[in-house]
């Protein structure tokens, strides 16, 4: 499971970059474009780092980063279709954003419950 989430997660965060490369070239859409590709590879290189934790807890606090991040992917991804920036295709990197954070949160939840066992 680690491993099919480490290429999940990298390949959101490339879709992500690829959809910022289209973002309008103002000062809104450099703002967002910046934003997004920060966050979503954050999510990538977060979960990376949280598969190579020592312990639990560190687990634990790597992959709440990596929830935060992913969130954030919704929020700037929903920002730039409220904007009227992306197109009715783009639902599907939105809903991969979706997945991915609920996936995460769940994996947290696991992780808590054995280290409070």
């Amino acid at each position: 499971m680690k491993k099919d989430l480490k290429i999940r997660s990298t390949k959101f965060a490339h879709k992500c970059v690829k959809l910022s490369l289209s973002l309008p070239k103002n000062d809104l859409g450099f703002h967002m474009k910046k934003q997004l590709i920060r966050c979503s590879t954050s999510v990538a290189a977060n979960y990376r780092a949280a598969s190579l934790a020592q312990t639990k807890k560190g687990f634990i606090s790597k992959l709440s980063i990596v929830i935060e991040e992913a969130d954030e992917s919704i929020f700037w991804i929903e920002f730039a279709k409220n904007e009227n920036f992306l197109i009715n295709s783009d639902d599907e990197i939105l809903n991969e954003a979706k997945e991915l954070t609920s996936i995460f949160i769940a994996s947290r939840k696991t992780a808590q419950k054995t280290v409070s066992s």
